[in-house]
Protein backbone atom coordinates (compact mmCIF):
# COMPACT_ATOMS: atom_id res chain seq x y z
CA UNK A 1 0.00 0.00 0.00
CA UNK A 2 1.61 3.56 -0.87
CA UNK A 3 1.86 6.33 1.42
CA UNK A 4 -1.51 8.73 1.75
CA UNK A 5 -0.44 12.18 -0.65
CA UNK A 6 -1.13 15.19 0.39
CA UNK A 7 -2.03 18.15 -2.19
CA UNK A 8 -2.24 22.19 -1.02
CA UNK A 9 -3.97 24.12 -3.20
CA UNK A 10 -4.72 28.02 -2.49
CA UNK A 11 -7.13 29.46 -3.95
CA UNK A 12 -7.28 33.24 -2.16
CA UNK A 13 -5.65 34.48 -5.54
CA UNK A 14 -8.74 33.20 -7.79
CA UNK A 15 -11.64 34.04 -5.79
CA UNK A 16 -10.10 37.91 -5.26
CA UNK A 17 -9.73 37.77 -9.29
CA UNK A 18 -13.63 36.63 -8.84
CA UNK A 19 -12.31 33.69 -10.69
CA UNK A 20 -13.99 30.46 -9.76
CA UNK A 21 -11.90 27.87 -8.21
CA UNK A 22 -13.90 24.87 -8.52
CA UNK A 23 -12.63 23.13 -11.82
CA UNK A 24 -9.15 23.58 -10.07
CA UNK A 25 -10.30 21.98 -6.89
CA UNK A 26 -12.31 19.11 -8.42
CA UNK A 27 -8.99 18.35 -10.44
CA UNK A 28 -6.60 18.30 -7.49
CA UNK A 29 -8.30 15.44 -6.20
CA UNK A 30 -9.55 13.46 -9.12
CA UNK A 31 -7.05 10.78 -8.38
CA UNK A 32 -7.80 10.76 -4.74
CA UNK A 33 -7.69 7.28 -2.30
CA UNK A 34 -8.53 6.57 0.90
CA UNK A 35 -6.21 8.42 3.27
CA UNK A 36 -5.39 10.93 1.00
CA UNK A 37 -5.51 14.64 2.33
CA UNK A 38 -6.65 17.77 0.28
CA UNK A 39 -5.38 21.37 2.07
CA UNK A 40 -7.10 24.37 0.70
CA UNK A 41 -6.18 28.04 1.62
CA UNK A 42 -9.40 30.01 1.11
CA UNK A 43 -10.80 33.49 1.94
CA UNK A 44 -13.99 32.37 3.26
CA UNK A 45 -15.53 29.23 4.79
CA UNK A 46 -16.73 27.17 1.58
CA UNK A 47 -19.54 25.62 3.02
CA UNK A 48 -20.90 24.81 -0.36
CA UNK A 49 -17.69 23.13 -1.06
CA UNK A 50 -18.33 20.57 2.00
CA UNK A 51 -21.45 19.31 0.49
CA UNK A 52 -20.03 18.24 -2.75
CA UNK A 53 -17.08 17.21 -0.84
CA UNK A 54 -18.82 14.77 1.50
CA UNK A 55 -20.50 13.54 -1.63
CA UNK A 56 -17.15 12.35 -2.95
CA UNK A 57 -16.28 10.77 0.53
CA UNK A 58 -14.35 13.30 2.19
CA UNK A 59 -14.22 14.60 5.99
CA UNK A 60 -13.23 17.94 6.69
CA UNK A 61 -11.40 20.49 9.41
CA UNK A 62 -11.68 24.14 8.75
CA UNK A 63 -9.67 26.21 10.43
CA UNK A 64 -9.97 30.08 10.28
CA UNK A 65 -6.59 31.31 10.49
CA UNK A 66 -7.17 35.16 9.46
CA UNK A 67 -10.02 37.40 8.49
CA UNK A 68 -10.29 36.28 5.23
CA UNK A 69 -8.40 33.32 5.79
CA UNK A 70 -9.50 29.92 6.01
CA UNK A 71 -7.82 26.63 5.78
CA UNK A 72 -9.80 23.36 4.98
CA UNK A 73 -8.36 19.87 5.39
CA UNK A 74 -10.09 17.13 3.40
CA UNK A 75 -9.39 13.95 4.29
CA UNK A 76 -10.68 11.02 1.56
CA UNK A 77 -12.55 7.81 3.23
Amino acid sequence: MSEPKTIELDVREDLKNKLDPYQKIMDAIRSFESGDIFILHVSLKPLPLFTVMKAKGFTHKAVQLDNKYWKVTFTKN
